[in-house]
């Protein structure tokens, strides 16, 4: 049983996807957004592969975002569940990593590539937590307008059942384990999870390993939000902090400290521009990012995007 020292509350792709297609969610006739139509559809195949960290702490990535796995008499823990169609993979990966039982899960934010495994893992016997937003956002529809995509609300057994406003810690298997919520960044619903005794830190999509951060607008997320949550994360744990993102390799505190540089340039120079009275064309057409392409630009957010997106929110 998870031991608490405060209590939690608890309650009862650059371009945007236009097209919708009726299809079956959780078993009720639904229009779905095609992007979670076809990342489903990916991550029915997809290859998932285990890294182990410090101990009893592995990562699995593959299947949406990564999911930190800690193992022990307690059961297993979850950070993140991925993409419900990889439960056969995720399944076999944490059967090689131990025979505990899922006994826990809990979710960084609310997006689907980070919350749609829910409804599985809560059946085999997870009880989920996150922050009390996220449940919010997970009960009813909720909209991405940057993709013209509304997601419908996740059953009852996919959502939270243990919440908190801005902080817990819990104690597991050995490890103690502080949650902590981000000022709106990459969402409202943003959440780093600090394994103490490994010194292992999970901040979610605050923070997308080698690639230009995408935020979501629609649900909060903003430019100088990421900023202010990557300085954050940097002040959790110490020098040798092995950083687990939401996407991308596992780092350390030097390539968070690399994306803060980029994040704070790249902002600078945004919001001159748009200062100038430019418009969000004009500014796209100067290519502020240049210099930090080669390193940043490969990912789901291009720099065309990237720019887009920074220039919105300041």
């Amino acid at each position: 049983m998870i031991t608490t020292r405060r209590r939690f509350l608890a309650t009862g792709a650059a371009t945007a996807f236009a097209s919708f297609a009726p299809r079956t969610f959780f078993g009720q006739e639904t229009s779905l957004p095609e992007m979670l139509i076809q990342g489903r559809a990916q991550a029915a195949t997809a290859k998932i592969t285990t890294q182990k960290l410090r101990d009893n702490l592995n990562v699995l990535m593959g299947s949406g975002g990564n999911i930190a796995v800690l193992s022990g008499p307690q059961g297993k823990l979850l950070v993140d569940a991925g993409v419900s169609t990889s439960q056969p993979q995720i399944t076999a990966a944490l059967s090689a990593i131990s025979a505990d039982p899922v006994q826990h899960l809990i979710n960084t934010h609310w997006h689907w590539d980070h919350t749609d495994g829910n409804p599985w893992l809560h059946r085999a016997g997870a009880t989920i937590i996150a922050h009390r937003r996220t449940r919010e956002r997970l009960s009813t529809p909720q909209t991405i307008q940057l993709f013209n995509a509304v997601f419908p609300p996740v059953p009852e057994d996919g959502r939270p059942t243990m919440v908190f406003t801005d902080a817990d810690d819990l104690k597991l298997n050995g490890v103690a384990i502080a949650l902590s919520h981000y000022d709106p960044a990459h969402t409202d619903t943003d959440i780093s999870v600090y394994f103490g005794d490994l010194d292992v830190l999970h901040v979610g999509d605050t923070w997308f390993s080698g690639a230009y951060p995408f935020f979501d607008a629609s649900t909060g997320g903003h430019i100088d939000g990421m900023i202010r949550a990557t300085k954050k994360s940097l002040e959790i744990g110490t020098t040798s902090t092995i950083v687990i993102p939401g996407h991308g390799p596992v780092g350390k505190k030097t390539d968070l400290d690399a994306t803060l540089e980029m994040l704070t340039t790249l902002r600078g120079k945004i919001a001159d521009i748009k200062k100038q009275g430019k418009t969000v064309e004009e500014a796209v057409a100067l290519k502020p990012t240049t210099a930090f392409d080669a390193k940043y630009g490969n990912g789901f957010v291009k720099p065309e995007m990237f720019v887009r997106l920074v220039y919105q929110g300041v």
